[in-house]
Parts: C-alpha cells; sequence; structure tokens
C-alpha cells in the first residue's frame, strides 16, 4: 500500500508542477492525457494496481486517488482559462493595428486608354455631323456576311473566320454588321459612326488580336463621290493625329464596296523608314473604305440611280497605339497597371 500511495504523491507533485508551467492549450491537453487519461494515464495505472491490495486497505489509497484525481482537474481547470486569457492576448496583439502607419490612398480608376482614343474618335465625327451608334456583339450570319453581299462560300469570308455560337449566330467580325440593319432603318440623307468591340480568329501578334475595337462609318445621300470619302478621312486623322498626317490608298476588295481601297499611315513607330510593327514597309494598315455596293443600296429599298454612299472600317486598337506611341497591341488586353498608368 505503501508504494501505491508514495506513486500517488509523486503523480500530484509532477502533474501540478507540468500544469503550471504548461502555455498552451496543446500543452494543457498533453498533461491531462499523460496523468488522468483513461486508457494510459499515470492515475488510472494506479488505480488497476488496486486489486492486488487487502481489503481494508482499498477505500484508504481509493480515497487519496480521488483526492488527487479532483485536485488536478482543479488545477486544469484553473490553468485553462489562464492559458486561453494570455492566448486571446496573443490573438489581438498579431491582428493589432498600427495606427502610427501612413494611411494607404485608395489606386482612383480612370479611363483605359482604348476608351478614351474611342472618345476622341467620337468626338471629331460628331464635329462632322455624324450620328453615333451601336449594334449586337453576337450578329446573325445574315446581317454580318448574306446581306454585305458576300455568296455563299466567297473565300473573303476566310479573313474574317469567327467564332460561331451555332450555325446562324457568332461574334461580330466587323462593325459593318449593323450597315444594313441602319439602312433598313433610315433613309438618306444617312450620316452614322458606329464603333464597338469585334471578334476574330487571329493569331495573336505584335498588329493583331483575337478581340479588338472598330470603327465603321457610313454616309448614303444625293451626290455623295469618292473624293468625298477621303477627304473626311483625310480630315479626321489630321484632326486625331496632327496636320503632318501623310495617308495613303491603295485599290482593295470588299464585297460591300465597290470601287474599294485600304488606307494607311506612316508608321508611328519608324516614321516610315521600315520596322518589325510596319513589316519593314513604312505604312500600318488602319482599315478599308469604299463606295457602298449598288447591291446592298437595292435590297434596302434605295434608288441606285438617285443615291450613292460610301463607307469605312479601322481598328481603334492601331488608333490608339500611334495616339500613345505603344508599339504592341497586346498591352491594351493585360491589364498591367504599370503600364496602364503610363499612357
Amino acid at each position: 500500500m505503501s508504494d501505491l500511495l508514495q506513486q500517488l504523491n509523486e503523480i500530484e507533485s509532477v502533474a501540478i508542477v507540468n500544469i503550471a508551467t504548461a502555455n498552451s492549450s496543446e500543452a494543457l491537453d498533453a498533461v491531462r492525457v499523460e496523468f488522468l487519461g483513461r486508457k494510459d494515464g499515470k492515475l488510472t495505472a494506479v488505480l488497476r494496481g488496486m486489486g492486488q491490495l487487502s481489503a481494508d486497505m482499498r477505500p484508504v489509497v481509493g480515497q487519496r486517488a480521488n483526492e488527487v484525481r479532483i485536485k488536478l482537474e482543479e488545477a486544469l481547470e484553473q490553468r485553462t482559462l489562464a492559458v486561453a486569457a494570455i492566448e486571446e492576448d496573443c490573438k489581438l496583439e498579431q491582428e493589432r493595428l498600427d495606427i502610427t502607419l501612413p494611411g494607404r490612398s485608395p489606386r482612383l480608376g480612370r479611363k483605359h486608354p482604348l476608351s478614351r482614343t474611342l472618345d476622341e474618335v467620337k468626338e471629331i465625327f460628331i464635329g462632322l455631323g455624324f450620328d453615333i451608334l451601336d449594334g449586337p456583339e453576337v450578329e446573325t450570319f445574315h446581317y454580318n456576311f448574306g446581306s454585305l453581299n458576300y455568296p455563299d462560300d466567297h473565300p473573303a469570308m476566310d479573313e474574317q473566320d469567327s467564332f460561331y455560337l451555332n450555325d446562324e449566330t457568332l461574334l461580330r467580325t466587323h462593325t459593318t454588321a449593323i450597315q444594313t440593319r441602319v439602312l433598313n432603318e433610315r433613309k438618306p440623307p444617312v450620316r452614322v459612326l458606329y464603333l464597338g468591340r469585334v471578334h476574330r480568329r487571329e493569331q495573336v501578334t505584335l498588329r493583331h488580336s483575337h478581340t479588338f475595337h472598330q470603327v465603321d462609318g457610313l454616309l448614303v445621300d444625293e451626290g455623295v463621290t469618292f473624293a468625298d470619302l477621303k477627304g473626311t478621312l483625310d480630315a479626321f486623322f489630321k484632326e486625331m493625329f496632327g496636320r503632318h498626317t501623310q495617308m495613303r490608298f491603295r485599290a482593295d476588295f470588299f464585297p460591300f464596296t465597290e470601287p474599294s481601297a485600304e488606307f494607311a499611315f506612316t508608321c508611328f513607330e519608324c516614321g516610315g523608314t521600315g520596322c518589325r510593327l510596319c513589316s519593314g514597309s513604312g505604312w500600318i494598315e488602319f482599315g478599308g473604305c469604299g463606295m457602298v455596293h449598288p447591291n446592298i443600296l437595292r435590297q434596302c429599298g434605295l434608288d441606285t440611280e438617285k443615291y450613292t454612299g460610301w463607307a469605312f472600317g479601322f481598328g481603334v486598337d492601331r488608333v490608339a497605339m500611334r495616339r500613345y506611341g505603344v508599339g504592341d497591341i497586346r498591352l491594351w488586353v493585360e491589364n498591367d497597371m504599370r503600364f496602364l498608368t503610363g499612357v
């Protein structure tokens, strides 16, 4: 019996010290399991040895074991409250805000360079008497190709391979898709500018992207000539880029215009000497233009003997590249704030 009582005294003294020095909930749990655990606890092991004691000695050892158990549980409960308070203080200290630090000003937003360029384009053409319109970005095959004088399976459509939603619906490849919508709703004189985002399945390079922004202009009235078209574009780009801007027209083909031309301007990266941006040509193609094809006017119910018109289209992304001296079209959509805040 004396051995068991001695063990109980040692368990009590050691456990009290371990409980008092435990500084975390995990350490207290370890002490509780070590001394009071039901399977391998030291106090439990002593109680298991009571079966070897005589009947008159068991109550004595049992009473002492119960006293030790109660004392350890009380000590654990008190220390648990103290440790919880310590841990709460540590957590609050870690989360404490240093009010002596300078405040962080919120980053102010501003218009994207492409949006600013679109606003400039609209402002110039409004000054020239144009109405500003927009159309659906998800377009039907009819308005995107069929109504624009594209014969079925015409090879010209290969240059505007797009993203189809189904056989009859696609993401528009050009803002020209709104042209026949306008001519069906308005009667001459028509002078409109429509702009927005377009999509084409193109390899992304310095000058090309699968998603870009386009502007299309349309003017239909009596006595309209190709000279009016060239004069309008020349006035626009001189207003946009300065009086010394040089423009070049070259014959081209578009199913919806006849005659047709592509217009280009001297490369803003090399000044016309040739670089990788302009593929060594010294010129950057900005878009296409021409006189509205008589077939389109006729299908919209207009007398081609009375009315003529012209149309043009160009990518706003390239205008913005020249406007801000940017040599890579991909920078517009990478959302690098270091770049966007510098242009």
